[in-house]
C-alpha cells in the first residue's frame, strides 16, 4: 500500500541534542538521519512500494509525490528548510488531499508522521484542535478518520518521559484513536542519539515494512517468493471474540481449474508473487553490503541463470489458461493466476479468498474437489464441450422457481407473502421499492399486453405504497391485497 511521510519543518525541531565528540545535532538532523535508514530499506526490500514526502509546520508542502525513486525522496530530505510553529491538523488536511487525488478512497494507505512530540501554540495546535473537535461544523470538520483505510504510525524523536511530563503522550493517544487506531506511537529509548533514533526506526520497518517470504510448494516443487504488498491478517468474527487470522509461511498448491470455471471471485485482496534468489550460504534473503555485491554477482542476476519453479508456474498459468488453488492456512484459500499490465508484460498474481471451506459457492468445497483422472466420466466430456461448474444447491431455494405466478384464484399469493415479511421486520423501504419496480413495469408494457394487467400491476403498486407509509389501516399484518375487480368481456 502507499506511503506518505509527514515531516514536521517546525522551529522545534531545530531544538539542539548534545552527542559524543561534542558535535551538536538538531533533532531534525535525527529525524532525517531515521528516515533515510527507511528509505534505503524501502529500496532495497520495498521497491514497488509508493512514497510520496510532505513537510508541514503551520502549512503543508508536498516535496515529492508519490514516486518509486528512492533517491529523490533522500535528496528532498536533505534539502529540508525550517519554518514556524506546528499544525497538524493543516497537515493531515494535506494528506487526505493528496492521497484522494492520486488514489481515491478505496486504496489504504500508510501514513508516517515524524516529529518531536511538540503539540504547537494556540490556535492551530494539536491540544486546540482536540478540544474544539466536538463544536465543530460540517466546513471545518477535522480530517481524521480518512475517507480512506488508513495506518497512522507516529514516529516521535523524543522519549517516552518527555512526553510524558506534559499532556503530548494523551493527546497523541487520541490522534491515533481518531485515525481508527489501526497504528502506532513510537518513542525513543533511553538518550536522544543517532543509534537510539536507528533504533527506533527499525521498529517501525520491522512492524510495518518487513517483506512477506513464503515457500511456494506444489508436490515436490517449490520456490522462494516475495508476497508484496504483505498479507494483512484477517479478523474472523467469532460469537466468543475476533480470532486474527494470517497467511502461512506454505503456500500449497492443492489444485489447477479453468479460468471460465472460477470466474470474477470476491476477494479481500490482491498481491504480486516475486521469485526471490536465496543465498544458502547466509539466513537472510538478499543479505549483503555494498561492496559485497560490487565484488560479487547480484541475487537477481545468479537467479536469472537457475531454474525457477515460479517461472516455470507463471508461464504455464499464462499459456494454459488456468489458476492455481493455493492454501494458506486452515480452511483458508486464495488463488495463482497470470495477469498482464500490457501486451508484453504479465505478472503471477495472488487474490486471497475469504477463510473458510467454500469461499466460492458455485465450487463447492474446496477440500471436496479432486483430479479428473479419479471420476468415472470426464465431467468437462470428451470434447471440452461442458463444465461440471456451478453445482446445483441440494435445497431447493424459495426465489428459484421456473415461473413465478402473481395472480391466482385465491388472490395476489407472492406479492401479500412479501408485504407480510417486509411488515414483520419493519422494511417499509422494501415495499416502497417494490412499488417502484411495478410501476416502472407498468410502462414498459408492450402494446399487446392485456389490458388488464396495466390495472393490476398499478393496483398493487399502489397498495404496498399505502403500506410502506405504516398507516393502520393498510399497514395491518392481517390485512390481505386482493387483486382489482375489472370486466372487459363486453
Amino acid at each position: 500500500m502507499p506511503t506518505v511521510v509527514l515531516m514536521d519543518v517546525s522551529l522545534s525541531m531545530t531544538r539542539p541534542v548534545s552527542l559524543e565528540g561534542n558535535e551538536d545535532f538538531q533533532r531534525k538532523n535525527l529525524a532525517v538521519h531515521g528516515l533515510n535508514m527507511l528509505f534505503e530499506h524501502m529500496a532495497s526490500n520495498y521497491r514497488l512500494e509508493f512514497t510520496a514526502l510532505m513537510a508541514f509546520s503551520s502549512l503543508w508542502e508536498l516535496l515529492v509525490p508519490f514516486t518509486r525513486d528512492y533517491n529523490a525522496l533522500q535528496e528532498a530530505l536533505s534539502n529540508l528548510d525550517d519554518y514556524d510553529k506546528t499544525c497538524v491538523e493543516s497537515a493531515l488536511q494535506g494528506v487526505n488531499s493528496v492521497v484522494q487525488q492520486e488514489w481515491g478512497n478505496a486504496c489504504p494507505c500508510q501514513v508516517v508522521l515524524v516529529t518531536d512530540g511538540s503539540l504547537g501554540i494556540g490556535k492551530g495546535s494539536l491540544r486546540h484542535s482536540l478540544q474544539t473537535l466536538n463544536h465543530r461544523g460540517d466546513a471545518k470538520k477535522f480530517p481524521l478518520p480518512f475517507p480512506f483505510p488508513t495506518k497512522l504510525y507516529i514516529m516521535c524523536v523524543a522519549n517516552a518521559e518527555e512526553l510524558q511530563m506534559s499532556d503530548t503522550m494523551n493527546n497523541l493517544e487520541e490522534l491515533l484513536r481518531l485515525s481508527g487506531g489501526d497504528g502506532q506511537i513510537f518513542t525513543v529509548d533511553g538518550a536522544l542519539c543517532m543509534k537510539s533514533v536507528q533504533a527506533m526506526f527499525g521498529r517501525l520497518i520491522d512492524h510495518a515494512y518487513s517483506p512477506f517470504h513464503a515457500v511456494l510448494h506444489c508436490g515436490n516443487l517449490s520456490s522462494d517468493v516475495q508476497v508484496f504488498p504483505r498479507p494483512e491478517p484477517v479478523i474472523i468474527d467469532e460469537e466468543v471474540e475476533p480470532i486474527p487470522q494470517s497467511v502461512n509461511a506454505d503456500l500449497k498448491i492443492v489444485g489447477f481449474i479453468e479460468i471460465t470455471d472460477i470466474c470474477s471471485p470476491p476477494v479481500i485482496s490482491r498481491h504480486l508473487v516475486l521469485p526471490i534468489a536465496v543465498n544458502k550460504e547466509m539466513d537472510d534473503v538478499g543479505a549483503g553490503t555494498t561492496e559485497e555485491l560490487e565484488e560479487e554477482p547480484s541475487a537477481s542476476q545468479m537467479a536469472g541463470k537457475s531454474p525457477n519453479f515460479c517461472v516455470l508456474l507463471h508461464g504455464s498459468l499464462k499459456v494454459e489458461g488456468m489458476v492455481a488453488l493455493v492454501q494458506l492456512g486452515a480452511e483458508w484459500y486464495g488463488m495463482l493466476y497470470s495477469q498482464a499490465d500490457s501486451k508484453k508484460k504479465s505478472n503471477l498474481m495472488m487474490s486471497i479468498f475469504e477463510p473458510g471451506s467454500e469461499p466460492l459457492p458455485w465450487l463447492g468445497k474446496i477440500s471436496h474437489l479432486g483430479p479428473i483422472s479419479e471420476a468415472t466420466e470426464n465431467p468437462y466430456g470428451e470434447d471440452d464441450n461442458k463444465s461440471p461448474f456451478p453445482l446445483q444447491p441440494q435445497v431447493k431455494r424459495s426465489y428459484a422457481q421456473t415461473v413465478t405466478v402473481w395472480i391466482k384464484a385465491s388472490g395476489l399469493q407472492e406479492l401479500n407473502r412479501l408485504r407480510k415479511a417486509a411488515l414483520a421486520f419493519g422494511f417499509w423501504e422494501l415495499l416502497k421499492g417494490v412499488a417502484d419496480l411495478l410501476e416502472r413495469e407498468c410502462t414498459l408494457l408492450p402494446d399487446s399486453a392485456h389490458p388488464d394487467a396495466a390495472f393490476q400491476l398499478s393496483h398493487a403498486a399502489q397498495q404496498l405504497k399505502l403500506a410502506s407509509t405504516g398507516d393502520s389501516q393498510y399497514a395491518a399484518f392481517d390485512h390481505n391485497i386482493v387483486p382489482m375487480h375489472t370486466d372487459f368481456s363486453s
